[in-house]
């Protein structure tokens, strides 16, 4: 028996992804090709991006299918960089918490602006740091190691003064905070399947009619010239099937999964652990706690040992675990962002989960914490 609680990482495909994946593989044509065949495919390509920019709030023409969440982002930061810098706006801004994907981008000569103890954005700072110069700004709707959700609305208004490209990176939010790409105002944001129950592979950036990024690789221009290769017809299906079917069931979920977050909470107080997540608004599905005088990692490896499945933060780090860089820009030392884990989870998260949790933790934290 296993307790799965790294949803944020990647989720359990949903059966009517599965179902659509199934339906859909065996589509052939090219669906770029004229032939019959390939009508057949653009065919079910359309469908999927419109059942997904209905689920989104977008039109189905501002939806752009990628292999996932990171070549999104790399889409909006890459590609919108370059296609502003010709009109003298060569400075770009992103959160200082932002996914490796986006945070990549200060090697690139990106300025980072600060957050607050809670890690939500200053505000003021970015306020601050924009100008005419600047071509795109970056923040995260919810962060995908704490669940904290950020200011967007506030942030928005004040890249609007300049002209400036705001990017979001949505793939926490979609399936557990509501997104509405029209209402929000945003001219580009990244979503992916497998963080909702969809398959690993695919993603979407969402891109106002009125913005086209550069594009960063080379190819026919398939996704409205902004990003290139065959698409994936059986993936987008199942895509938003996943993501449908997250939607339709927002409210319900995100109250059940608040429950259950209020459990994983208060199981770890218990213990003296400090809970980050409660600190400021936050997404019901991550929960980011530190517990002081243990290694993460010795606590995960006695979960894992009893069939409790959790991680340290984000999973694009090619397994490799170092200081969280996000608590670390909140102005935690190295030492707690050390003893941090997070628990995330999803539709396939069960009462039973959690009771195993609230079981096994005490024993778990307990030997680890003798262990340091």
């Amino acid at each position: 028996m296993s307790t799965y609680l790294d949803h944020a990482a990647t989720s359990p495909m949903r059966e009517e992804a599965v179902e659509a994946l199934s339906r859909h593989m065996g589509v052939v044509g090219n669906p770029a090709a004229l032939h019959v065949a390939g009508q057949r495919a653009r065919r079910v390509l359309e469908e999927a991006r419109e059942a997904l920019a209905s689920a989104v709030g977008a039109a189905p023409s501002e939806v752009v299918f990628t292999s996932g969440g990171s070549e999104a982002d790399s889409i909006a930061l890459i590609g919108g960089m370059a296609a502003r810098r010709d009109s003298g706006r060569r400075r770009c801004l992103v959160s200082a918490v932002e996914h490796p994907a986006v945070l990549g981008m200060t090697d690139r000569g990106a300025e980072m602006f600060p957050v607050n103890e809670t890690g939500v954005v200053d505000v003021e700072a970015v306020a601050q740091m924009l100008g005419p110069d600047v071509g795109v700004c970056s923040v995260m709707s919810v962060n995908n190691e704490t669940g904290i959700c950020q200011p967007l609305d506030a942030v928005r208004a004040a890249a609007q003064e300049h002209g400036v490209w705001f990017h979001s990176d949505g793939v926490q939010s979609l399936g557990h905070t509501p997104v509405d790409f029209r209402a929000s105002a945003l001219e580009m944001m990244s979503l992916s399947a497998h963080k909702v129950g969809g398959p690993v592979g695919i993603g979407a950036l969402l891109v106002r009619r009125s913005v086209t990024p550069t594009m960063i690789g080379l190819g026919g221009g398939q996704e409205r010239a902004i990003r290139s290769g065959t698409a994936a017809v059986a993936l987008a299906a199942s895509f938003a099937a996943a993501a449908v079917a997250a939607t339709e069931s927002l409210t319900e979920e995100a109250s059940r999964l608040a429950e259950f977050q209020s459990r994983i909470m208060a199981a770890c107080r218990a213990l003296d652990g400090f809970v980050n997540t409660a600190a400021s608004e936050h997404a019901p599905h991550i929960t980011n706690v530190t517990f002081q005088g243990l290694r993460a990692d010795d606590l995960l490896f006695l979960l894992d040992q009893r069939g409790v499945f959790a991680s340290v933060g984000s999973a694009c780090r090619a397994g490799v675990h170092q200081p969280s860089e996000v608590l670390l820009a909140m102005g935690r030392s190295a030492d707690d962002a050390a003893a941090t884990v997070r628990f995330s989870t999803g539709h396939s998260t069960t009462d039973e989960d959690i009771v195993r949790l609230e079981q096994i933790l005490p024993e778990a934290v307990a030997r680890a914490r003798s262990a340091f």
